[in-house]
Order: C-alpha cells, then structure tokens, then sequence
C-alpha cells in the first residue's frame, strides 16, 4: 500500500483538488485521524518506514488541531499587511479568507472550539412587591412629578439644579429603587463583607491567580496614567469651551446642560470640577485629562465582569487586558473630551443587563436603567444605546423557551425604562424647553439641516456601515486629535483575535442558539451607530470617539478569539514541555500587543499630536512668566493670526481661565497710552502687525521664541517701561 505521510495528508485536506487520497487507505487515515469522532481531539498517527534501516519503523505523533494553527498564521499575516505604510488590503483579504477557512473546517469537524458556553440560569423571574414596596412606588411617582415641576421653575431655556429639584429627584429615584428592589437572599459579595464584619479580620490569599490578576491591573494602569501630563501636549478649542463650563460650576452655575459650544450635557463638567477640587488641579488640561482617564479606567472592570459573565475569568480578564492597553481606548481616555463617558455608562448597562437576563436578578435592570440615564448625561452618542438595550431584550424574547420568562421580562424591561428615565429627567426637561440646543448636533450630521446628502441616503448608510466595521482592521478615520489617521483602530495581535473571535461567536451560534451570543455581535455595530449615521458628514466616519461603545463587545470578542485558540492548543499538549511552549506563545503575543500599543499612543500618536498642536502651553508659560517677574498680565496680548492658537487656551494656560489674550491689529493703538512694560506675542508669518507695532513702539525689542517644534516659532515683541510714547497731543 501506497501510505500517504503526515505532510500528504495535510495537503490533500488543504487542496482537494490538486491531491488525491482515493489511492490511500482511507478508513485506516480516517480511524488513526479520529475523524470517526470529531469530538475527539485531532490526533494522527503514522507508521513511516525508514527504508535505509530496513524493518525499522518510526512513530509519529502530531497532536496540535492544524487548522487552528493556520487560522491564527493567516490571520496575523493579514493584519501586518494591513498595518500603514504601504498597506496591502486585496492580499490581506487573501489571508484573512484562509483563516476564514480554516474555522469553517474547525466548525465542520465539530471542534470543542464552539462548545465553550456557560449556561444560564433557568430559574422563574421574581415580579412580587411587598406592601412597603407599594408604597414607595407611590411615593417615587409623586415625588417625580414634583422634580418635573421644580426643574420648570428653576429657569427658562437655561434650567439649573437647585435644592429643591435636586431633593425630589433624588427623592424621586430612591424611592423608585426602594420600590423595585428584591431583597431575597443575598449575594457573595454582601454575605464576603458580613463574615469579615463578624470576624473582624481580613483573610487575604495569594494565589497565582491573584497575582495574574495584580499583574495585569497595574499593566493596565501604567499605560492609562503614565504621562498623563505630557500625552496629549497641548489643548485645542474644544477644551477652551469645556473648562469655561468648568469654571462656571465651580462658581455656582450649576446649569442643567451647557449651550456652549453646540450644547454639552451636564456629567463631565461636574465630574471635572470635582476632580480639580480633590487633586487641586484647578481650572486646567490636567483635570479634563485626569476625569476621562479615570472615566475609561471605570468602564474595564465592567468589560471584566461581563467578558466572565459570557465566558469564564479568563476571558474576563483578557477582556480587561486588551481593552486598557488599546490604542483605541487609551485615546480617547487620554484626549480630555466626553468621548470615554460613552463606554463608561454603556459598560455596566450592558453588564447588568445581560446579567440580569440570565440570571434572572431583577436588580441588574435597576442598575442598567441608572447606567443608561446617567450615560444620557455624558456624551451625546449614548443616546443610541437604548436600542441596543431593546435589541438585547427582544433577541432574549425570541430566543427563550420559557413563556413565562417572555412575559415577566416586559416587567423588568418597564423597570429598566422607568429608572432611566428618572435619571434622564432633568435633560428631558430641558430637552421639551430648548429642543434645538439638545438635538442641534445631531440633527447635522442624521439630517439635512447644514447640507445635503451627498449622496442617495441608503448608498451612504451602507457606505458607513462598511467604512465603520472594518475600521478595526483598516482605517479609522482621519481625525488626528484622537486617532493615528488612515490606520487600523486595533493592533495587529488583537485585530487578528478579535476576526477570530467573532467567527468562534458565529459559529457557536449556529450550533448552539444562544441570544446572548448574536446579541454579542449585532451590538458592535450597533454601537457604533452615532458614527454611521453620520449621513451628512461621511468624512467624519469612522472615528473611534463616536464608535466608543463597541468597545466592550470589540475586547470581548478578542478575548473569545484569544482564550479560545489557546485553550484548545492548551488541551491537545501531552507534556510538559509542550504546554509550556503554547503558554510561551501566548504570552509573547500578548506582550507583544502591549507593545504596539505602547508604541502607537506614547511615540507615534504623541509625535503626529505634536507635529500638528499649536504650543499654545508655551504661548501662555511665557506670559505667565511675564507676569510673575517684570510685567502685569493685564499688559500681555497675543495678535490672532488664522488657523493659530485658540488666545482663550493661553489664558488658561497663564493662570488667568476667563481671560482672553486676544489683540486684534485695529486696537493697538489702545495700549500706547499704558507706560508700563508690554508684552505682544505674533506668529512669525504676520508681518503686516509686526510692522504697526513697530511704528508705534520703535524702541522695542524683538525676540523669536524657538519652540523646538517645526513651524511652531513665534515672536515676542518686548516694549519696556516708560519708552512708550505719550499720546498726540500732550507735551
């Protein structure tokens, strides 16, 4: 008999059609492949004849499922060709079709790779209240429509939060949850605290898993606070608008939404002012940056729980692990703007929900009704995520057995919108007042209100959807102040696990049925929709600040990806020596994920950031020194030039938040009178204003400021005291 090696058998499964096995034994192939149990792990032994040796015979074991070996080789080969410059995407697509492939194959031998699913609990929804409950329910309603009232008359179309409405809100939302709350049982967590209470002690164990876990968080820190001050270098424009709001918080305008600069809703500002006040940052970059860095850290160990929830700790945890080390996440943690405020309420509201669905605790629809009407107050693409909320729900209706759980649901469903909606209350009722200011952004980038359409409406939603989904392997966008432009939004290690991971989740579907598996899916496009309905501005997608919520579903899925190839190779390792070699794998590619994104925010974002900011940080350090030695800051100016640094940002860089630098050229002739020391600062290019300063103080000195940064010089022109010339007309 003609047998076939190890090498032919693997070619002839690889390309059918160019090998062919027929002239083999194939039930012998067949019974030493177990493929007659595609269950069983791949095995294949063959007996080679060493015919030098004459009867000796060498056995062969190749334990390792091939096809999954090959899925990961093609998929990282097709992300490096994806990887700027020089990008490669048609034979990308090659590649990542091979990995495609070699699932399929994984899928049609019946790998355990789709069998990795924790059940949910099956146990009928509680609906029943109490008397007390009843009563409290009354009370939340009546204390309600009384916050309703109150917010009316606290102000026109510029509501603010008083003592009053604040009382029967709260009053209003406490007594909801009083009303709603199970109090059966108790969990781990509250039974953990009570045996430490009565024990007075804290036991603490250090497990290897325990250490992991330490490992990683301080991982994770380090790359979401390190640098923090220096990564982003300077602000632009929309951090002048944020920390005026700031600034009037912190004076006791305590506004219900902010109308500057298009209108802002209310969280970041509050949550700001109180990190300034607790750091003593004050009004500066340094406490925008330190709030959203905070703000993307709290959404992790949600992303942990829920990636547990779906999955196992490991998944949970390499969940946490891919997520805070993402360039994407730590971005737009970084940036100083709402952005992370989307993933930072849209994390436990997803979290709670699914939990709650499968475990059947009424509570996690309390707690997913506060997450989603205090995301309503942070940034303006979580307006979305009630209907990813409904979808959730109505693929659990469609998929469940159980009848009585399809009816009860609509109850915890009512519970979740109830809440919501008390949190929301103050945004909605600003919202019936000035409808413009709240939806005005919205409205030109969904609608036609600042220009058309350029193109047929439904070609451009499916053009965004297209640009939006493949951002992670690709392109994400062209914004340079939060993004590396023109690249993908994963690295290379998690792009290629997170394709992966959603063809596992796929093909667990299929087999398997469960809701929370298509749900996992359908909700990364599904958050990323504030960006692909972007219908007016298709320029303006995708970016990874109005995509921000698939973030949790994004790091699941490469965790998936991830636990699940390696646990597989994990399983089919017969020794030692060959589970140490797989554990060694997997732990280079993750440090070598942690180092590309290590590479993209501190050194190559940070270097492209600086390239384009204007110094408006040096701007204001000069006067600021000015200020603190020969000169008063009443006395500085900085002469606009077009598309230079935004003079409100050098204020708040000098120390002095509410003042503006800004000294147009028709207004010079306003200081002459002044004879103590000025200070006007120029971009080198306006030679015309340098010129009327001249005229008029032809005694002062002239010095260009190196900034060390290519074409971010400028000139400081230096008028000393009492050389200025007395105005015409006096002696």
């Amino acid at each position: 008999m003609n047998e076939p090696s190890v090498l032919d058998y693997v070619k002839a499964k690889l390309f059918p059609w160019k090998y062919n096995l027929d002239q083999w034994d194939m039930a012998e192939i067949t019974r030493r492949s177990g493929a007659e149990n595609p269950n069983e792990d791949f095995k294949s032994e063959v007996d080679v004849e060493n015919r030098s040796l004459g009867t000796k015979r060498v056995h062969l074991k190749l334990n390792m499922p091939w096809y999954l070996f090959l899925a990961l080789v093609f998929a990282l080969i097709g992300q490096i060709l994806l990887e700027p410059p020089g990008q490669l995407p048609v034979i990308a697509a090659i590649f990542y079709f091979f990995s495609f492939c070699m699932i399929v194959i994984a899928f049609l031998k019946k790998d355990k790779l789709f069998a990795h699913f924790p059940m949910a609990n099956d146990q009928p929804i509680n609906t029943e209240l109490t008397k007390n409950q009843y009563v409290a329910l009354i009370v939340s309603f009546i204390a309600l429509i009384i916050a309703f009232f109150a917010f009316h008359k606290s102000g026109n179309n510029d509501l603010r939060f008083n003592s009053l409405n604040l009382f029967f809100w709260l009053l209003s939302l406490a007594s909801f949850v009083y009303a709603m709350f199970d109090f059966r049982g108790n969990s781990p967590l509250k039974i953990r605290v009570r045996d430490m209470i009565k024990a007075k002690k804290v036991n603490l164990t250090i497990t290897p898993w325990f250490i992991l876990v330490a490992g990683v968080f301080i991982l994770v820190v380090f790359f979401r606070f390190s640098q923090l001050n220096q990564i982003l270098g300077e602000m632009f424009s929309d951090h002048a608008e944020k920390l005026l709001d700031v600034y009037d918080v912190l004076k006791g305008d305590y506004h219900v939404f902010f109308v500057r600069n298009t209108g802002r809703e209310f969280f970041q500002f509050y949550w700001t002012a109180l990190i300034a006040i607790v750091f003593k940052t004050g009004i500066s970059f340094l406490s925008l940056k330190l709030g959203t860095a905070l703000a993307g850290f709290i959404a992790l160990p949600f992303i942990y729980k829920l990636g547990k929830e779906l999955g196992n700790k490991w998944i949970g945890l390499l969940a946490f692990f891919f997520a805070g080390i993402s360039y994407w996440h730590n971005l737009i943690s970084r940036v100083g703007l709402r952005f992370p405020l989307y993933p930072m309420f849209a994390a436990p509201a997803l979290y709670f929900l699914i939990r709650g669905l499968r475990q059947k605790r009424r509570n996690d629809f309390i707690y997913a009704g506060i997450a989603v009407g205090l995301g309503l107050h942070g940034y303006s693409s979580t307006r979305f995520l009630p209907f990813v909320i409904l979808v959730g729900i109505i693929l659990y209706v469609l998929h469940t057995k159980n009848k009585d759980n399809r009816l009860n649901v609509i109850f915890l469903l009512t519970i979740l919108i109830i809440a919501s909606f008390i949190v929301f209350l103050p945004l909605f009722k600003f919202a019936l007042i000035n409808p413009e200011a709240v939806n005005y952004r919205a409205l030109t980038r969904l609608g036609t209100l600042e220009r058309n359409y350029p193109a047929p409406v439904g070609l451009m939603f499916l053009k965004n959807l297209w640009n939006a989904v493949t951002m992670f392997f690709y392109s994400n966008g062209n914004t340079w102040v939060h993004s590396i432009p023109f690249r993908p939004a994963l690295d290379i290690v998690s792009a290629a696990f997170f394709f992966i991971g959603n063809l596992i989740v796929i093909g667990r579907y299929i087999r398997l049925r469960n809701w929370e598996d298509i749900f996992l899916l359908m909700s990364v496009p599904l958050l990323m929709m504030p960006s692909i309905l972007s219908l007016a501005y298709p320029e303006e997608n995708p970016s990874l600040n109005r995509t921000s919520g698939a973030i949790i579903p994004v790091f699941i899925l490469t965790a998936i990806g991830f636990e699940g190839l390696f646990r597989r190779f994990f399983s089919v390792s017969r020794t030692n020596l060959h589970k140490s070699l797989v554990a060694v794998i997997a732990f280079g590619l993750l440090i070598g994920s942690a180092n590309l994104n290590y590479d993209l925010v501190f050194h190559q974002f940070n270097r492209q950031f600086m390239q384009n900011a204007w110094n408006s940080s040096q701007i204001g350090g000069v006067i600021r020194g000015f200020a603190d030695s020969v000169g008063d800051a009443d006395n500085a100016y900085v002469v606009p030039s077009a598309h230079w640094v935004d003079t409100r940002l050098v204020g708040i860089v000098a120390g002095f938040p509410t003042r503006d630098f800004a000294l147009w050229p028709e207004h010079f002739a306003e200081t002459v009178p002044v004879q103590d020391q000025k200070l006007f600062i120029l971009k080198p290019e306006n030679d015309e204003a340098l010129q009327q300063l001249r005229s008029l103080y032809p005694n002062a000195a002239l010095y260009r400021f190196d900034s060390g940064r290519e074409g971010k010089d400028f000139l400081i022109f230096d008028v000393p005291a009492l050389v200025a010339p007395l105005p015409i007309g006096k002696p």
